[in-house]
């Protein structure tokens, strides 16, 4: 009893100390203050006892409140911290029926979709969060991909790329990972022919990443709402043609997910190695003006405004896109004008012309 006496006096002569360097203290205060040093009193028979709280309580809970995941910049999805600073990476990816099924689209943040030539499609892929092993077929840049690379100020892997779209790289500033300049960071398989079969992953990319100082990506991230899906759809079956039946894309929403299962040319789309089925959680369809050249390769006009379909929740909200430089944000906004706000998780846009249509169903 003398040594919890004799604790408690030092205690008291330390607060005492405080207070007289410290004028004004309220009630509150010297509660918490008393808790900060260890002493908190607690009336017994004889008012002598004294307790201490475990202070390593306290370290924990405080601890415990400290945020331990983060929104990602790029699917508002929550993620480590590491991975929410990690750069962007976008890939170009093949979808000739020769290079079906692909690898490690279902791992992208956000997938770009649009015809290369011939009606023949094509994905810009991109990455922040996710790692995959295995992504391809990686094939050749275009000259209206780079109004996304620039606007996520992403670096890009490529197998070269039509004259336009190379002659853009060092005006542009663009991070060009390009194989036919970097060849270590791809293979070739022996199971697909060429052109079909050119691969990476991202321990490869990371390397070069990191060799060529492209650590981090600046952009604009889309706005994001807690995912509502409603009980009655008004789309859950979406079709998407884009140019012939081969590359026409179609959705089922599944409630239960909340996600858009996809199909092409009316087969399911999976992953190659893993076989897990390609499923956003937003599908928005855009329409702009292409104009076809001399080798015709397609060129679409990515900077101005035009109409967008955005499927989410089992709903189809028709509105406008706009984006007013090559290297600014896509921004969505219904018809009374105000923006609207994505699910988090990966988003897919597929750019039409208007004459073409995007056909949906309850």
């Amino acid at each position: 009893m003398y040594f919890m006496k004799h604790k408690l006096k030092a205690h008291v002569a330390r607060l005492k100390a405080w207070i007289t360097s410290h004028k004004a203290i309220s009630a509150t205060g010297l509660v918490v203050l008393l808790a900060i040093i260890g002493v908190i009193v607690v009336p017994s028979s004889d008012n002598t006892e004294v307790s201490r709280t475990d202070v390593s309580n306290v370290a924990q809970v405080e601890d415990e409140v400290k945020p331990t995941t983060f929104a990602s910049p790029l699917t508002g999805l929550q993620v480590s911290k590491e991975e929410a600073n990690r750069p962007v990476t976008a890939i170009v990816i093949e979808n000739s029926p020769d290079a079906r099924p692909q690898s490690s689209l279902h791992e992208a943040g956000f997938v770009f979709e649009s015809i290369a030539e011939g009606g023949i499609t094509r994905y810009l892929a991109f990455y922040q969060e996710s790692r995959p092993d295995t992504i391809g077929p990686v094939r050749s840049l275009r000259p209206y991909f780079s109004d996304w690379i620039t606007t996520f100020d992403a670096s890009i892997a490529h197998v070269g790329g039509s004259q336009a779209a190379l002659a853009e790289i060092g005006p542009l500033g663009i991070k060009s990972l390009n194989q036919f300049t970097y060849g270590n960071t791809y293979i070739r398989t022996t199971d697909r022919f060429a052109p079909h079969n050119v691969y990476t992953d991202f321990d490869k990319l990371d390397t070069l990443n990191t060799q060529l100082n492209y650590t981090s990506s600046d952009f604009d991230t889309w706005p994001r709402k807690t995912p509502k899906p409603v009980a009655t759809p008004k789309a859950s079956e979406i079709t998407v043609n884009i140019s012939s039946f081969l590359y026409q894309s179609s959705y089922s929403w599944d409630k239960e997910s909340n996600t858009y299962l996809r199909r092409i040319a009316g087969t399911p789309m999976t992953d190659r190695e893993t076989k897990t089925r390609i499923a956003p959680s937003v599908v928005i369809v855009i329409e702009t003006p292409f104009s076809i050249g001399q080798d015709g390769r397609y060129d679409y006009k990515l900077v101005g405004d035009g109409k967008a379909t955005v499927f989410q929740d089992g709903n189809a909200q028709v509105g406008t896109w706009s984006k007013n430089a090559r290297d600014q944000q896509i921004s969505f906004t219904s018809d009374n004008g105000d923006e609207i706000e994505l699910n988090p998780g990966q988003v897919w846009i597929t750019v039409i012309s208007p004459n073409q249509e995007v056909e949906y169903t309850p």
